[in-house]
């Protein structure tokens, strides 16, 4: 048997519009037009005919991106909202934990809002109380079970939510990305309250961004964009493909940002900023960047390897002659630097068509754009052809570092300082990144 079954939902909002300005609801009902008058562009249809089953003793995660409806959806299910067309169908007691404090009165204590909300799932008096001990002692509010609820912090609200949510024996379980909010040491008791259920066979809905734990938790995940559903199935299929779509869109982003800060730049050079100069008794050509598989290739996560690769034509012999790169960021401030004197090369002949091949195995770069100098001359300086600010790269990284280069650094602590290990951890590559 299913517990819940979803027939064509749809759900539409009213735009604000000064056409209906003045409509009151008791006009709007009386004469149809609360949703029917809207014309097209009047109404935003959050939810666009979507369909599901869920067994009963099965969990269901909801994944997508913010306003796919995810939430939208949750309403409809928790009885919150109505569908504007379509049908939504439960088979048991739902239990809702939607909206951070929802339900709670502010001015009123934890224990009576535990009596009220218990009241309105569905429990007596009696089997409250029952329950209220076990309540309290899961959220970890005994101190403060009597203070008024709007003296909590988030992180409160959260454990007192779920733990009446859970409590009160629903057939039914309903999670929004509330726990995002939740004390991180309180969020694997909450998961654990979750497994718990399944092992019961209770039935669960649960929105999260969170992709690992929906990975974990779920027998079958729906992927929501634009009102509709995109994709459903096995977890990992499902999760695998919104990941990717993700990143192509990410990768989009970045493309936009970059091409922005490109055109910034060349607007500066067309200001007056010169972008080529030198004699041409050498010339440089046919510039690239190149991946290690030897492709073409603009942006880069942080420490990925690439190759500068260019052509340099000289049309008599030359042995007084260097080549160099330079990168700069989008102000104009060199990150770096470095040519063949630098480098102690010594030249002894450049006659015809050549090609040069700088190859860096990491770029240890921050979040932004970059530019690339790339330049012939002689050993004093002397330019033969010099290429300013006119070949741009991206780099992405998860990390927030600021400046410009990420240095290999690791963090230690003496033992009276208690830190959780971070995110973004940085350590050399024969160290051991997880050592403090």
């Amino acid at each position: 048997m299913h517990a819940i079954e979803a027939r064509n939902i749809h759900k539409f909002y009213r735009r604000h519009t000064n056409r209906h300005k003045f409509m009151t609801l008791k006009s709007a009902l009386v004469n149809r037009t609360l949703i029917q008058d809207l014309r097209e562009h009047e109404r935003f249809e959050a939810l666009k005919g979507v369909d599901f089953e869920v067994a009963s003793g099965k969990t269901l995660s909801i994944i997508g991106e913010n306003g796919s409806g995810k939430s939208t959806l949750l309403k409809i299910l928790s009885g919150i909202s109505k569908p504007s067309l379509g049908e939504m169908i439960t088979r048991g007691r739902i239990s809702a934990l939607i909206e951070l404090g929802a339900g709670f009165h502010p001015e009123i204590s934890g224990r009576e809002n535990i009596f009220i909300n218990g009241i309105i799932l569905g429990l007596t008096k009696r089997k409250i109380q029952e329950k209220f001990d076990e309540i309290v002692a899961f959220a970890e509010l005994e101190d403060f079970i009597d203070n008024p609820v709007k003296t909590y912090s988030s992180g409160m609200y959260m454990r007192l939510g779920f733990s009446i949510a859970t409590h009160v024996d629903p057939e039914i379980l309903l999670i929004d990305e509330v726990l995002a909010v939740g004390d991180a040491s309180f969020v694997p008791k909450c998961l654990d309250k979750i497994n718990e259920f399944r092992r019961k066979g209770k039935t669960i809905v649960f929105v999260s961004h969170d992709l690992d734990t929906v990975e974990r938790i779920s027998d079958e995940v729906i992927w929501l964009k634009d009102g509709r559903i995109r994709m459903q199935g096995y977890p990992k299929r499902v999760v695998d493909a919104y990941l990717e779509y993700i990143g192509k869109k990410d990768e989009k982003k970045a493309e936009e940002r970059h091409q922005a800060e490109v055109e910034a730049v060349e607007e500066t050079a067309a200001a007056g900023v010169e972008k080529r100069w030198g004699s041409g008794e050498v010339e440089i050509s046919n510039v690239r960047m190149l991946d290690a598989s030897g492709r073409e290739k603009y942006i880069y996560e942080a420490g990925e390897g690439s190759e500068v690769v260019f052509e340099v034509t000289s049309r008599e012999t030359q042995t007084d002659f260097a080549f160099g790169i330079g990168i700069f960021d989008a102000g104009g401030t060199c990150c770096y630097g470095t040519n063949t004197v630098i480098e102690r090369f010594k030249a002894r002949s450049l006659n015809g068509r050549g090609e040069v091949r700088v190859r860096i195995p990491r770029i240890e770069l921050v979040n932004g754009t970059y530019f690339l100098d790339v330049a012939a001359h002689k050993r004093d300086g002397y330019p033969f052809d010099y290429h300013h600010l006119q070949y741009s790269f991206r780099v992405t990284s998860p990390h927030r570092d600021v400046g410009v280069v990420r240095l290999p650094h690791q963090w230690s602590f003496s033992g009276n300082i208690q830190l959780e290990s971070g995110d973004s951890a940085f350590s050399g590559e024969d160290e051991d990144p997880g050592e403090s």
